[in-house]
């Protein structure tokens, strides 16, 4: 490799760097709006949001960094760059290429808009009325619009909305995820009926009881302990806060959860820590000597989505990590839970039962929450539905697929925040990652098969090790599809998931 062709993609990395580092600033900032900043403040945040992601526009569209790649890759000692530096080369190519076609004006339009309807979306919420959210969200949809139609062309996508679903999926279409959703669907609906007549039916009525909110915190700390995500060491590179809807946002070294506490439903805390503890996870073990770089980044947002479900469901949820955890759930609790009975306490926290709120689904369930959204998404994009419709079409999938009516539409098309927050094409990748987590769990039973036995003696290290070595480092270095089959050996397939829900249902639903 001649020297011209080590400082150019010296220079190219170090203008990453900087747009990296922008970037995780935005981030806190954005952590701050859903946790601490006051009421008073959104104006004022919105137009700082809108200055740094104008900022960051620019920097990305530098021209530089134009001149910098072609130079790469028009050289002749092009391919004797490493596997790492031609992916970061390709990555940083497809975001230039993307965001230079992207005016800065709609870019900043953009991000402001972002933080006024999140914003309104929380009032409507709070005041169950859809009129005060609808003018704002047509305001963001329009402009989401103009973007995906910008995006389309450059991406050589099909449709508007399969440029949207490329930005957290990439390579990702619509078709195929219609395909594997509608085998899911069937999947799901056939395994639902199973539980819902099987004579084995669960009792909740101990989920329902009180547990005070700072015993919930204990409870909280205690599962980060056992994930090993730090929020207590003077070395702590976590934190878990308190907002309306959980998430996760962070970089390598600062990487913070949310939890919303319920004193009447204490284990949504619970499994809201596990899910986020998870994506956690996931970001803290990606490979440091990639930090800064585009391949020292997630894969994809169904491979994130993957890693929270694995740790809340495939773990959290298993009856090896209750033999582990309820004893140490109860000394927190005293006799609030004394008298519960592990088997029971499973099946209670396993129970399939349709509901209205995607975020206490059950995992059979779940995924038809999904499929919900993606098919109100797919159609508002091609212009087949308006926002003005969205309430009405969202109230008839719901009867339709999960037989329960909405009362309001707080507890309907407002319960989840990625529409006021211009997250078009983000929620299939949930159904994704629930796919690609029965893919991973049957990868890992080849290496691993006594994991079960290992999480009921408290060792979840072994399972964390194996998905460092097996996803986590491997980093954004492949694409979606390409990663799949490095770990598994096999294309994206509904069966494994499938398998695994069909095994623990009938053993818990004794059908």
């Amino acid at each position: 490799m001649v020297e011209s062709l080590t400082s150019s993609y010296k220079r190219l990395m170090d203008k990453v760097h900087d747009i990296i580092v922008l970037q995780s600033a935005t981030a806190v900032v954005h952590w701050d709006m859903e946790t601490m900043m006051p009421p008073k403040a959104v104006q004022l945040r919105s137009q700082q949001l809108a200055m740094l992601s104008r900022i960051t526009h620019k920097m990305v569209t530098d021209s530089e960094i134009g001149k910098l790649i072609e130079a790469i890759m028009k050289h002749p000692d092009y391919e004797k760059l490493t596997e790492v530096q031609k992916r970061n080369v390709y990555l940083i190519k497809k975001e230039y290429d993307e965001q230079t076609k992207l005016p800065e004006k709609l870019v900043a339009e953009l991000a402001k808009q972002r933080a006024i309807t999140t914003n309104v979306w929380k009032r409507a919420k709070a005041a169950k009325d859809y009129s005060i959210f609808k003018p704002e969200l047509e305001k963001l949809v329009e402009l989401s619009k103009e973007a995906a139609e910008i995006l389309m062309k450059v991406k050589e996508t099909k449709t508007p909305y399969d440029a949207l679903l490329d930005i957290y999926e990439p390579k990702m279409t619509s078709e195929t995820v219609a395909k594997v959703f509608e085998e899911l669907r069937v999947g799901l609906v056939s395994l639902l009926k199973k539980c819902e007549t099987a004579p084995k039916q669960p009792d909740v009525s101990i989920l329902k009881r009180k547990v005070p909110i700072e015993m919930q915190k204990k409870i909280a700390k205690e599962i980060a302990r056992f994930i090993k995500y730090d929020i207590e060491s003077k070395e702590a590179g976590g934190r878990i806060d308190e907002t309306e809807h959980p998430f996760t946002t962070g970089y390598y070294d600062d990487v913070r959860i949310t939890t919303h506490y319920y004193e009447d439903n204490f284990t949504s805390s619970i499994f809201s820590v596990l899910h986020e503890g998870g994506h956690a996870m996931y970001e803290q073990n990606l490979r440091r000597e990639w930090i800064f770089q585009p391949v020292g980044t997630a894969c994809s947002s169904g491979f994130h989505e993957s890693q929270s479900r694995f740790v809340e469901n495939i773990v959290g949820r298993s009856r090896e990590f209750w033999v582990y955890f309820l004893p140490k759930l109860k000394e927190i609790t005293g006799n609030i839970l004394a008298d519960v009975e592990l088997d029971r306490f499973v099946h209670a926290v396993n129970q399939v039962k349709p509901s209205k709120i995607r975020i206490e689904a059950d995992e059979v369930t779940y995924c038809l929450h999904i499929i919900i959204r993606f098919n109100l998404e797919r159609n508002l994009f091609a212009d087949k539905i308006s926002v003005a419709e969205l309430p009405q079409v969202w109230n008839q999938s719901y009867n339709e697929y999960l037989g329960v009516k909405i009362e309001n539409d707080s507890e309907g098309v407002m319960q989840d925040t990625h529409w006021a927050s211009g997250l078009y094409g983000y929620f299939p990748t949930y159904a994704l990652g629930n796919i690609y987590s029965g893919q991973i769990l049957e990868a890992m039973e080849k290496d691993l098969p006594d994991w079960k036995k290992r999480l009921a003696a408290g060792n979840f290290q072994d399972i964390k090790q194996w998905l460092i070595k097996n996803v986590h480092s491997y980093g954004n270095l492949y694409d979606p599809a390409d990663l799949i089959r490095k770990i598994t050996g096999k294309e994206l397939t509904v069966k494994p998931y499938l398998d695994y829900l069909t095994q623990k249902y009938s053993m818990l639903y004794g059908f």
